[in-house]
């Protein structure tokens, strides 16, 4: 069965930088590298937010408004793995962080594709 582990939350302050990591396995009917992953998030009490995505080759990257400018995906297929780097994190970034296959893995604050990670918390306080 395909998974998805993402790991590297952690708590950090204001104007600080975290690397989130996510490694897939047990591709079976298709690859990692032939897919597009995306990162998403839920902030306590909300629905989940799509922040970012990425093409199979690694190009074209896209962003939601909120994150964009801060924060960088990209990703490895060698070793499987997608990174998202958040720079310049402020309270609004505190969020449970998970990896998912697709562009838009999220649909009305839900999901709506079939795969995705046990997520990672990051928290932003002084």
């Amino acid at each position: 069965a395909v998974q998805l582990v993402e790991s590297g939350g952690g708590l950090v302050q204001p104007g600080g930088s975290l690397r989130l990591s996510c490694t897939g396995s047990g591709f079976t009917n298709f690859t990692f590298s032939s897919v597009a992953l995306s990162w998403v998030r839920q902030r306590p009490g909300t629905g989940l937010e799509w922040i970012s995505a990425i093409n199979p080759a690694g190009n074209g990257p896209f962003y939601a408004t909120s994150v964009r400018g801060r924060f960088t995906i990209s990703r490895d297929n060698a070793k499987n793995t997608v990174y998202l780097q958040m720079n310049s994190l402020n309270t609004e970034d505190t969020a449970m962080y998970y990896c998912a296959i697709g562009y838009r893995p999220v649909c009305d604050g839900v999901w709506c594709e079939r795969y995705w990670g046990q997520g990672t918390q990051v928290t932003v306080s002084s």
